[in-house]
């Protein structure tokens, strides 16, 4: 019963799925605080005098034209932030776990798969008489 929970736990699926609730949850709102306190006012800087903030206007004397950079700097430096977070706190330690609990597995390559089935499959014939069934 534990190998079967062991095998769940480590199974690609388990670990992408708790990346996606982890990026849905706790690390949107602290890199979105981060970004509000911090990025957005030096964004700001660079806005110049516009009470807008960092963008640019379309049509003169038409606030709905203007069209704002800032926020979409803001969301790239989240997804970047948000990204880099999870690769070093999650994916890259469940890595090391994975090839830890099975090195062997992590260590062979496609080719030497397929060379260990191929022998496997040769002692098989051999220890059957050698006989073929096609």
């Amino acid at each position: 019963m534990l190998k079967g929970f062991k095998d769940f736990l480590f199974r690609g699926n388990v670990v992408d799925l708790a990346v996606a609730v982890v990026i849905g949850t706790a690390f949107v709102a602290i890199v979105t605080a981060f970004t509000n306190g911090i990025i957005n006012p030096i964004l700001a800087v660079f806005g110049g005098s516009n009470e807008l903030g960092l963008g640019f206007q379309l049509v003169a004397d038409k606030p709905a034209t203007f069209v704002q950079v800032g926020p979409i700097i803001t969301a790239a430096l989240n997804f970047v932030i948000i990204a880099a977070v999870l690769y070093f706190v999650l994916v890259l330690p469940a890595t090391h776990v994975k090839k830890r609990v099975s090195p062997e597995a992590a260590e062979l390559s496609d080719t030497e798969v397929l060379i260990q089935i191929r022998d496997l499959v040769a002692a098989g014939q051999r220890s059957a008489g050698g006989k073929h069934e096609s």
